[in-house]
């Protein structure tokens, strides 16, 4: 009896740590479906900033640097634009929240189906704004503006009127 007692709890201390060393495993390697946001500790400078040509939907003349993820895939992703004076992004909507900020220039932000320039918000440095999926909106911009864009990928612009697609 005493044999199959101390079998009885070497089998099971065994199995518990294979399980454990299976989980522990599982938790160690990145999930198929895992962002593709970084987990590592990560510091980026305005000097590290790789300014590439925006992406397919905006218009010409402004500047896009990829912080963290891929707007192309699915997972959240963060991305900074520059663009001069006089840029604009006619009314259209994303399929996932956006959420801007700005950190330079003077950002003019729209809510509404029509462009109008009255009609929008002036937002400086530090502001700050959330638009959920869905919301129509336009930009306008005054002077040369950095914002930075935090939303979840694939980036995906729909304009209202299609003759404002640069595509």
């Amino acid at each position: 009896m005493k044999k199959t007692f101390i079998l009885c709890s070497v089998t099971m201390a065994a199995a518990a740590l294979f399980v454990f060393a299976a989980e522990e495993k599982k938790q160690d390697e990145p999930s198929k479906n895992a962002s593709t946001t970084t987990t590592e500790h990560q510091i980026i400078t305005p000097s590290d900033l790789k300014w590439g040509e925006m992406p397919p939907g905006l218009p010409a003349g402004a500047k896009m640097a990829v912080l963290n993820g891929d707007p192309t895939k699915a997972g959240p992703f963060t991305v900074r634009m520059q663009a001069p004076a006089g840029y604009k992004i006619m009314p259209h909507t994303h399929p996932t929240p956006e959420r801007l900020t700005v950190i330079s220039g003077t950002f003019r932000l729209g809510m509404g189906n029509k462009f109008d320039e009255a009609a929008t918000h002036e937002m400086g440095p530090g502001s700050y704004v959330v638009l959920p999926p869905g919301m129509t909106h336009f930009v306008s911009l005054t002077s040369e503006s950095i914002v930075q864009i935090d939303s979840h990928g694939p980036f995906i612009i729909n304009y209202l009127n299609p003759k404002d697609d640069p595509r």
